[in-house]
């Protein structure tokens, strides 16, 4: 048995176990006439046993008998698949095939039948505490949407499926964590908060690749919980804060100076008033100050000259 190496988003190649088996169709009658087939033998074996009792004809016993037992065995391999259900047989420990249609169907009498569901389920992780790449403390969760995609590999490969995408996914979420900033403050690169999209993406491609042996499907996975840690979240905020007020700040001083701009440009153009340097500069000062000031500002009348 050979190995193959899964590439996880990361780069990272994990050595898995090839499968040894895969999902084939197994074979199958329909249900409903050899029920009525063995309904009829039960009845008739049921019927010759009472008449040879009553004719004391050791032919008809033996008869009923017979007819009994293969009704008997006729029932014993019904079985009732519902929608959304697979019924993997399995016939003294070797695998034989996965029944999928739907309805009443009739395999070997001896096959074991394991039912295996094929809907689609949802996981959601427990708020996982993590430090980011940056090492921050983080809080983080998922919910991953999947299914069974080859029955034989989900029952065969691993040795409880549904135990087995737990905990894959858990593992996946941490690493993703671990592999990126929750914020990457100006900087570039992929960060957890503002890259929702990409990080989601990968994040459902590592868990895809860690669960495809267990013949699991991943059709999708979100963030749904993304948190800095109690103990650094007010630091954190702080932080953020004040990024946004610089940013804020920022922006208000260009669209001042902009509009300075076009004062001085306006009262050139239409000859208002003739302004040498010092008097630019002084109606710059006054300008700023009222257009970048968090307070509204309070006049004050100049009695005398621009210079006393």
């Amino acid at each position: 048995m050979s190995d193959q190496l899964v590439h996880t988003p990361s780069g990272i190649a994990a050595s898995r176990p090839a499968p040894k088996i895969g999902e084939r169709e197994g074979n199958r009658l329909p249900g409903v006439p050899m029920f009525l087939l063995g309904f009829v033998l039960l009845v008739a074996g049921v019927l010759q046993i009472v008449l040879s009792a009553k004719t004391h004809t050791s032919a008809f016993l033996f008869t009923g008998i017979g007819s009994a037992i293969v009704g008997a065995v006729l029932f014993a391999g019904l079985v009732m698949v519902a929608p959304g259900q697979a019924r993997v047989l399995q016939v003294l420990g070797r695998y034989t095939g996965t029944i999928r249609s739907d309805g009443l169907q009739w395999v070997n009498p001896i096959a074991t039948k394991t039912p295996v569901s094929t809907r689609i389920r949802n996981h959601e992780t427990a708020v996982l505490k993590v430090n980011d790449a940056d090492g921050n403390p983080v809080e983080i969760a998922a919910v991953v949407v999947w299914q069974v995609s080859d029955t034989a590999q989900a029952v065969f490969e691993v040795d409880n499926f549904v135990d087995f995408v737990q905990v894959q996914t858990e593992t996946a979420v941490r690493h993703i964590a671990t592999s990126y900033a929750y914020d990457n403050h100006g900087e570039t690169g992929l960060s957890l908060r503002e890259n929702a999209d990409e990080i989601t993406e990968r994040l459902s491609a590592e868990v895809a690749a860690r669960v495809t042996s267990a013949g699991v499907n991943v059709i999708e996975s979100r963030i749904t919980h993304l948190a800095y840690a109690p103990e650094i979240a007010h630091a954190m905020l702080q932080r953020q804060q004040a990024s946004a007020m610089v940013a804020a700040r920022q922006r208000i001083v260009e669209g001042a100076v902009g509009m300075v701009e076009l004062a001085l440009d306006r009262l050139a153009e239409h000859d208002v008033v003739d302004l040498d340097e010092e008097r630019k500069a002084a109606m710059v000062s006054n300008l700023l100050v009222v257009l970048c000031g968090d307070r509204s500002t309070q006049p004050v009348v100049n009695a005398g000259s621009l210079y006393h």
